[in-house]
C-alpha cells in the first residue's frame, strides 16, 4: 500500500526545530534530528522557503521562520510541500473496465467521498498551529 509522503511530517519537524533552536538551524543539525539525508532536507527547506516560510542562509548561516509560530498552520505546511497530486490527496486506479457496471461508475461514486474526506483532513490540519503542536513537546 502507497503511503502518503514523508515530507509532510519532515516539514513540520524542520520547522519546530527552527522554532525552538533558531540559533543551531543548519541543515546538518536538522537531518541529524530528522535522521535523514541533508539533500533531503535542502529539497524541503527549499520548497517551505518558496512557501515563504523560512529565510535560509547559505553555508553554515542556518534558517530562521518568516512568521510566528502561531500564524503558521499545519495545513499551511501541507500544502508547501506538495504532498498532493494535482490537489488530490486519493488517485483513482487508472482504466477500470467500462464494460462492467462497477467499473464504468465506481470513480464518479467515490470522489465525492474521497474530496470530502479530503476537506475534513485539511480543515483540521487549518486549525493546528505550529506553535500548538510545539506546545505538546514540554
Amino acid at each position: 500500500m502507497k503511503q502518503i509522503s514523508t515530507r509532510f511530517s519532515m516539514a513540520v519537524h524542520t520547522l519546530s526545530l527552527i522554532a525552538v533552536s533558531p540559533n543551531e538551524c543548519t541543515g546538518d543539525f536538522i537531518a541529524g534530528s530528522v535522521n535523514t539525508n541533508p539533500v533531503v532536507i535542502r529539497r524541503i527547506m527549499g520548497m517551505l522557503k518558496k512557501a515563504g516560510l523560512v529565510d535560509v542562509r547559505p553555508g553554515v548561516g542556518g534558517a530562521t521562520l518568516l512568521k510566528e509560530p502561531g500564524r503558521i498552520t499545519l495545513l499551511d505546511i501541507y500544502r508547501a510541500v506538495d504532498v498532493t497530486e494535482e490537489n488530490r490527496l486519493f488517485r483513482m486506479h487508472e482504466s477500470p473496465n467500462m464494460n462492467c457496471p462497477v467499473g464504468r461508475n465506481i470513480e464518479q461514486a467515490l470522489q465525492s467521498e474521497l474530496q470530502a474526506a479530503q476537506s475534513a483532513m485539511e480543515q483540521r490540519l487549518a486549525r493546528t498551529t505550529l506553535e500548538q503542536l510545539i506546545g505538546t513537546f514540554q
